[in-house]
């Protein structure tokens, strides 16, 4: 008799791990509370674009899913920094200029994605129905459809993959040594747009399309990222809140299309001849909000837990999101494989060998943020950029820059973040000894020169 599961959430997460579970031979039945976007064409909600990277490349071929990936989405191989004055500095991700991350609709990624699970005949989908609780005792997850009839399933696993607002996570919440925070960050984001031309140097793109456009400035910063049919999704990034004394573009302050095409005129002035619908886009689209979420465990009653964002949801400024929940899914059909007798042994050694991956890219995706917003603009974040390709192409081997290690490798997290603080230690090290010996020499050269004007003399 095959093995059962239930996975709550057919977002990007739970519908690469129906689909892994399907190729295995799995009963799958996953259950969404939103309607089927296959009917409509298109997936609601969040749609900030996707950087698919390594991570996520690497899951995508083992699925046999990656070659529509890399077809569809548009390789970005660096950063295009505007100015305020409109100028423009292309920085490369990395030394080696086959490396790339690629940009991707996360609805047509996550369309795909779903197509592909429901194809094999052992993974059933419902949608518009909630889970509303779970019975650990027997593996148990009850589940409500929008005209109030209910549904009971068991299975030998439970996977909640429903997003960072949880209902298999709230109900963890409430058990006993159960650990929770969520901190949310003081920007909200909203989606704009940039769409195609009929003219000029990158048509039908208004800008160059092999980059990831990113306009830094200081407190906020907007990004835009290519799509296929020549548009950009841009999402701008402003705090929610005013502070006192300062001019900061912040959602409190700009409240409507009118007073963003002044602040553009203002903050933005190269993109803002590129959004013809920029007040009318402002006005119409919601302000998201970021949070960052943490937890332990992630696994209960030896057959539930949480995937992805239901377990750690990340800000998205390393580009991360999607590639470390198609980890998870590796790594917890890898466990599963490994222990196909116990799942309550697959999922502790999961659990345990994310958990710290997890809580790795948090971090650096927050520091990325102030990289992004404030960093970029500055002088000295382009040549350490320059210094760690030196060193790379130097030392291709000894010396790997933590962008790459995050983007271009499947290194875990942890252990990215940790040797590229060891590189950090020994560069530093190393400027200081050859600025000892740099002023050692000077100093010997000065002594040399007066003992010979004194010996002139």
């Amino acid at each position: 008799m095959p093995r059962s599961a239930i996975i709550i959430g057919a977002g990007l997460g739970g519908s690469l791990l129906a689909h892994f579970l399907g190729q295995r031979g799995w009963d799958v039945r996953v259950f969404e509370r939103r309607s089927d976007p296959r009917a409509r064409g298109q997936l609601g909600g969040r749609s900030i674009n996707l950087a698919i990277s390594a991570r996520g490349l690497h899951a995508l071929e083992r699925a046999g899913l990656a070659d529509d990936v890399k077809t569809h989405g548009i390789r970005m191989p660096g950063r295009m920094l505007h100015s305020v004055a409109g100028q423009t500095a292309f920085v490369p991700y990395s030394a080696d200029p086959n490396r790339a991350i690629v940009s991707f609709s996360r609805s047509a990624l996550n369309m795909m994605l779903l197509r592909a699970a429901a194809a094999h005949p052992n993974v059933r989908m419902t949608f518009e129905h909630r889970c509303v609780g779970l019975d650990e005792k027997n593996g148990t997850a009850v589940f409500e459809g929008t005209d109030g009839t209910r549904v009971e399933e068991s299975a030998d696993l439970v996977v909640g993959a429903d997003g960072a607002f949880s209902a298999v996570r709230t109900h963890m919440e409430r058990r006993e040594r159960f650990e929770y925070s969520q901190s949310s960050l003081a920007h909200g984001y909203k989606e704009l747009s940039i769409p195609p031309v009929t003219a000029g140097p990158h048509a039908p793109f208004a800008m160059d399309p092999k980059a990831l456009h990113i306009w830094p400035r200081g407190g906020s910063m907007m990004i835009a990222l290519p799509n296929p049919d020549g548009s950009f999704t841009c999402t701008l990034f402003w705090p929610f809140d005013a502070v006192p004394g300062r001019d900061d573009a912040t959602f409190a302050t700009v409240r409507d299309g009118q007073a963003a095409l002044e602040r553009f005129r203002r903050d933005y002035p190269d993109a803002l001849p590129l959004m013809p619908e920029l007040a009318a886009e402002f006005d119409r689209n919601p302000v998201g909000t970021m949070v960052t979420i943490r937890c332990w465990p992630w696994a209960f009653g030896g057959r539930f837990a949480l995937l992805g964002d239901a377990a750690h949801a990340i800000v998205p400024f390393y580009g991360q999101g999607a590639n470390a929940s198609f980890e998870d899914c590796e790594c917890l059909v890898d466990a599963l494989e490994r222990h196909p007798a116990d799942v309550a042994h697959a999922l502790d050694e999961y659990q345990r060998e994310r958990k710290p991956n997890a809580d790795a890219i948090a971090d650096m995706a927050m520091a990325n943020f102030v990289e992004m917003r404030d960093g970029t603009a500055r002088l000295s974040f382009k040549w350490k950029k320059k210094l760690d390709h030196f060193l790379n192409r130097l030392m291709p081997e000894a010396y790997v820059p933590l962008y790459d290690l995050v983007s271009f490798t499947t290194v875990p997290y942890a252990a990215a973040r940790e040797r590229a603080r060891r590189q950090d230690r020994t560069v530093r090290k190393a400027a200081v000894a050859v600025a000892i010996v740099a002023a050692a020499g000077v100093g010997i050269g000065l002594y040399v020169a007066a003992r010979g004007l004194m010996s002139e003399g």
